[in-house]
């Protein structure tokens, strides 16, 4: 018989399904109320009904399980300190959408060797959530690939959807469904305007083909998630955080009719690709702040254990803390940005709120 179908196809291989993973890493009681909680003040935040920053800080990806661990406990300090003005939340991003060809993150290849372990890197992935959940640190993930959230999402408080995918049906379908909180990129030339579609989208209820806890395909019935917000990355080299910028986007969002909660990625084209500019991206956020802006809710930071990148190559003579993907600010850098950010919204008396 003539053979019509996975022509290009190496191989499929079963792997774990949702509800057997969770019996390896069982979300507690205890675990389930913290991320419930966490979740309703990232909400109160983002809905202005509540006057702290919410950051979202942690390095641009997951390599290393232990340093990984080691920076949460560090966060955890640090976030507990100063959680008055600010709810920290840490970026905790396993899946690197790629612009070609490359490493695609820790779920992926859980190994660095190009090997593909995907059972193995879920099991990496959710313990190491279950880990900094117990720490009382809420997680931030990417949504890149829509099966995933079925192993990962009960664990998570809040959710990008990156500026590769935001145009992505499939990803606005997925964030309809979503549990928590989810904030859209705009897209990587800088268009506003693909992100307020996809929020629209969001706000929804859709059907579609996914998966259920068990692993069978299933159809999908969402009910549409009312916390979605844009996030302002920059786009081509441009950085779009300026005044100017935040009120052209708080005007589109208000026309639009849409949540006028605005996050600042301080990283990428906001800081020119420059990880020793996010810094000077956070200081005017404040300053915008304690000027009066009212649509200004979060931020995002890209920050590991020690400054700067280092390439992928062989996996047993990476240095320790150092990220494997975008570059990072170190951890004195880091716990200095979110001291400052903690002093100056104190002095103004946290943000102004939009009813305030």
């Amino acid at each position: 018989m003539i053979r019509t179908s996975n022509l290009r196809v190496r191989a499929l291989t079963p792997i774990i399904a949702p509800a057997d993973l969770k019996q390896v890493f069982p979300l507690s009681e205890r675990g389930a109320e913290f991320v419930t909680h966490a979740r309703e003040s990232v909400t109160n935040i983002l809905h202005n009904r509540n006057a702290r920053l919410m950051a979202v800080v942690g390095p641009c990806s997951i390599h290393d399980p232990k340093a990984a661990l080691d920076y949460a406990g560090r966060l955890a300090q640090l976030a507990r300190e100063i959680e008055d003005q600010i709810l920290v939340v840490m970026r905790v991003y396993f899946e690197k959408p790629r612009t070609t060809i490359g490493w695609k993150g820790l779920i992926n290849d859980p190994e660095l060797t190009g090997t593909h372990q995907i059972s193995k890197g879920l099991g990496v992935a959710r313990g190491l959530l279950c880990a900094i959940n117990d720490l009382g640190l809420p997680i931030a993930g990417e949504m890149l690939d829509p099966i995933t959230p079925h192993y990962l999402a009960d664990l998570i408080s809040w959710g990008a959807i990156g500026a590769r995918t935001t145009e992505s049906q499939t990803h606005r379908e997925m964030a309809s469904g979503l549990s928590f909180p989810v904030g859209f990129k705009n897209g990587t030339d800088g268009n506003l305007q693909i992100a307020v579609d996809a929020m629209k989208a969001a706000l929804h209820a859709h059907n579609f083909i996914g998966i259920n806890n068990d692993g069978r395909t299933s159809i999908v019935s969402t009910l549409g998630n009312q916390d979605v917000h844009i996030v302002l990355r920059g786009g081509n080299d441009r950085p779009n955080y300026s005044p100017e910028d935040i009120q052209k986007t708080g005007e589109l969002l208000a026309k639009a009719d849409l949540l006028q909660s605005i996050m600042v990625d301080c990283s990428h084209a906001n800081s020119c690709k420059d990880h020793t500019r996010q810094e000077e991206v956070l200081h005017s956020v404040l300053e915008q702040l304690a000027a009066g802006n009212r649509t200004i809710s979060s931020v995002m930071i890209e920050s590991f254990l020690e400054d700067g990148n280092q390439p992928l190559g062989d996996p047993t003579r990476l240095r320790y803390g150092v990220s494997i993907t975008d570059k990072c600010v170190g951890w004195e850098t880091t716990e200095r940005m979110l001291r400052h950010a903690h002093a100056a919204l104190r002095r103004m008396g946290g943000r102004h709120l939009a009813n305030g």
